[in-house]
């Protein structure tokens, strides 16, 4: 029996990548397709682009859009993502929320909503990136002390928030292994004059340009050495067979909060 799949942002770079890991998926089905109220391609095809024929019609209606699906799956914007959370929650569907740049309102009303349907919810939906979050952790319990931590990402010129929810998420791993909140050691940039480095900083590098999918590099630098830890995507396909692997994972779970790692069975390896 297929999972039966409604993708938001169903024209953008993400939704193209979903659509098509939909299409070639045999276990999966596209069930629904939204966009927002006066996209150019409304009531076409999401298939067209790949010369593919379905039974979908591009919506801007969340009720419509999502019809008999059993899981939304969104890599929109904020303000988009919580009001499409809103209507999975009152139609009890699950959702696989792929957004970032939440602030602490939308992430609350994200561990709520948890409360009533299940929801994954995480900022990289890699298979690869989230296996470094695990190496992250040990290496950042073995090199507690005696090591400065850095932090260089990189995304294409169209991304909107920084730093990335990705290289936010190696932060709080780093930060928590070493006993600390993110929210306490976080330095997210330098200019002129700084004085001497904290002893328990995490410094943020942010680069954007061209066509870049997304770089994350983390440094641990110590005397006479330097540890770096790297994930490099080169497509949006690995994000995709990763939310696409979340919707199989809720479409079987009760209501609750999950990330990748719950999804992957790496929970337990990362604490």
């Amino acid at each position: 029996m297929s999972t039966e799949i409604c993708v938001a942002g169903s024209f953008g770079r993400m939704g193209r990548a979903l659509i098509e890991a939909i299409l070639e998926a045999e276990d999966l089905s596209l069930t629904g397709a939204l966009e927002h109220a006066g996209h150019e391609a409304l009531g076409q095809d999401p298939g067209q682009w790949l010369g593919r024929s379905t039974s979908v019609r591009l919506m801007s209606d969340v009720r419509a859009a999502l019809g008999r699906s059993q899981v939304l799956v969104d890599f929109t914007r904020p303000q988009g993502t919580l009001s499409h959370l809103e209507v999975c929650v009152e139609q009890k569907r699950a959702i696989v929320i792929g957004t970032t740049g939440f602030d602490e309102e939308g992430r609350k009303a994200i561990r709520e909503a948890g409360r009533h349907i299940p929801v994954v919810f995480s900022p990289n939906m890699s298979v690869g990136v989230n296996l470094t979050l695990v190496l992250l952790d040990i290496t950042a319990r073995a090199l507690r002390d005696g090591f400065d931590v850095e932090i260089v990402e990189a995304h294409h010129r169209h991304k909107v928030d920084a730093p990335s929810g990705t290289a936010l998420r190696m932060g709080e791993v780093v930060a928590a292994a070493r006993g600390h909140r993110l929210e306490d050691v976080a330095v997210y940039g330098r200019e002129g004059i700084t004085g001497e480095r904290p002893t328990d900083a995490i410094g943020f590098a942010t680069l954007r340009g061209g066509d870049v999918v997304g770089d994350h590099t983390v440094s641990f630098m110590g005397q006479g050495e330097r540890v770096e830890i790297s994930h490099k995507a080169s497509s949006r396909a690995n994000f995709a067979l990763g939310a696409l692997r979340a919707a199989r994972f809720l479409a079987q779970q009760s209501p609750g909060l999950y990330d990748m790692q719950d999804v992957l069975g790496l929970r337990s390896r990362a604490r």
